[in-house]
């Protein structure tokens, strides 16, 4: 299942800035046309971090299906995917909201929220995948030399176990999940935390990620960023005043701004 996409084209580099809303900072005012992503690749890039709901993995159908089911268990109907478009890529409180109307401040929101989590970490990997091209993508990084880590705002106890039931556990540089470190994205520190434990520096790194708190915290640790118009983005997201150096609509089109004349070697079959 996936959920409507806002924007689902690749647009061309902008070329001029504007104030940001939410951090006053620069960010480029959008492109006049659209076109394909043009080719920003750096002199060098050692390392890709990649946000984890709505970029490295469609999450969404484990999410919505934890909350439909409180739901029912309060004796509520289900909601349609749709409606939850908009708060699925915010966390537990947001999905809550949606699901009960509810504000922040609601005695019940804590409640609901612990059990809503709970009910999550049952069915943690029972619908989720990665994105389509995805899986290609991985081993084409890593055919390249080149190396990749996970950054996300999930906690641990549900990050670990979902990574490693989809066996990229073994495979990722570093694993920095939203308790790794005292803040959470859009803060940097999780993601000099993640540059640290790989031993890279932040400036040869690129981080990928579908909302902007990922393109903040990278723009702030000094990396490279990139949005992935695939993941889950609404009609209010301006991903084009982010101040990204990038934007993709596939996971493919990442390997082509990274190693464009990359060409991986023939995989042997495995009998």
């Amino acid at each position: 299942m996936r959920l409507d996409r806002a924007i689902d084209a690749p647009l061309a580099e902008p070329t001029s800035r504007a104030p940001d809303r939410a951090s006053g900072r620069e960010q480029p005012e959008p492109s006049a046309a659209r076109g394909p992503t043009r080719h920003l690749r750096p002199p060098h890039v050692d390392t890709v971090l990649f946000d984890l709901d709505g970029t490295l993995l469609d999450t969404a159908p484990d999410l919505i299906g934890a909350a439909n089911d409180l739901l029912a268990e309060q004796g509520l109907p289900a909601l349609a995917p749709g409606l939850y478009a908009p708060v699925v890529s915010h966390g537990s409180a947001a999905m809550i909201a949606r699901s009960f109307d509810l504000a922040a401040d609601d005695p019940r929101m804590q409640p609901l929220r612990q059990r809503f989590l709970a009910l999550y970490r049952d069915r943690v990997s029972r619908l989720t995948r990665p994105f389509d091209g995805v899986p290609e993508l991985l081993d084409r990084i890593d055919d390249a030399g080149l190396r990749w880590g996970v950054v996300t705002n999930k906690p641990a106890w549900l990050t670990e176990p979902l990574l490693t039931d989809l066996d990229l556990t073994r495979r990722a540089g570093c694993i920095v999940s939203g308790d790794t470190v005292p803040c959470r994205k859009p803060d940097p520190r999780p993601i000099l935390h993640a540059c640290g434990l790989m031993d890279v520096d932040p400036g040869r790194t690129v981080v990928v990620g579908d909302a902007h708190r990922d393109v903040h915290a990278g723009r702030l640790a000094g990396t490279m960023t990139i949005v992935a118009l695939f993941g889950y983005l609404c009609a209010e997201d301006t991903p084009t005043f982010w101040g990204a150096d990038g934007l993709i609509g596939h996971p493919g089109e990442l390997l082509r701004w990274l190693v464009p004349a990359f060409t991986p070697p023939e995989r042997p079959s495995h009998r």
